[in-house]
């Protein structure tokens, strides 16, 4: 049987974090910057080690107010501080409760700019290195941040599932109405797509190939738990396993 990687943002104080939980390979855990604090973040890492499920780093701008996706004016040191102390107190948490850290993926505008600007990759990297250069990165295709990273981490392609594509690998704005794909259908057609046949279709029509090693679904999308159970039930269909890298 084949096997699919699926990741999901959680520890954001969502409503749908233990249903979510059972159903995917790995969770990005909000270290504070953009949502979630202490003790969510404890209950998301118990929920991850009950579920078996790989245990990341979700870190963003310090930017509460607009949930990281908006950019922040800060100097490159401000930022860095905030990275590795976000991701600092989510390892801290885990050591306690015996879990491992296994990756690292930035949140919302820190993930997008790192994907364009050269400056914030290299911010982005030079946290993970500090941190823990174990650390597999999640990363976009044809990013700044992939190339920049891969000779010094490991680095996991990421596509999205319930997001709609320009040709350039960028993302579709969230300020335009196809941003996102919450049609359990057609969410299943776009990631079987880029599993079965290396293909994005994008919001043009265009298609371009797609390398992903991790797929991700956003806990805050609509209807997400049914999008996952619909997932995993077609995939079993097709012969394919959601399962974890470890």
């Amino acid at each position: 049987m084949k096997a699919i990687h699926i990741n999901c943002d959680l520890g954001e104080g969502g409503k749908f974090d233990a249903q979510l939980m059972s159903l995917i390979s790995a969770c990005n855990i909000a270290c504070g910057g953009h949502a979630g604090d202490q003790n969510l973040m404890l209950q998301t890492i118990r929920m991850a080690m009950k579920n078996q499920v790989e245990i990341g780093a979700h870190p963003s701008y310090p930017d509460k107010e607009n949930f990281g996706r908006k950019s922040l004016n800060i100097s490159n040191s401000d930022l860095k501080k905030s990275i590795c102390s976000q991701v600092l107190s989510l390892m801290k948490i885990a050591k306690n409760e015996g879990a491992k850290i296994s990756h690292f993926k930035p949140h919302g505008a820190l993930y997008n700019e790192a994907a364009k600007d050269e400056n914030i990759a290299q911010i982005v990297v030079d946290s993970i290195l500090k941190l823990d250069e174990s650390l597999i990165l999640y990363a976009p295709q044809n990013s700044i941040i992939a190339d920049l990273a891969k000779a010094k981490v490991e680095v996991f392609f990421e596509a999205f599932v319930d997001r709609n594509y320009n040709p350039d690998y960028s993302l579709v704005s969230r300020e335009k109405s196809n941003a996102l794909i919450t049609k359990k259908e057609e969410v299943f057609k776009h990631v079987f797509s880029m599993f079965s046949t290396s293909k994005i279709r994008c919001e043009n029509g265009e298609e371009i190939t797609s390398f992903a090693d991790t797929f991700c679904l956003h806990s805050d999308t609509e209807n997400s738990v049914n999008i996952m159970r619909y997932l995993k039930e077609k995939f079993q269909k097709n012969e394919i396993e959601i399962r974890r890298y470890e």
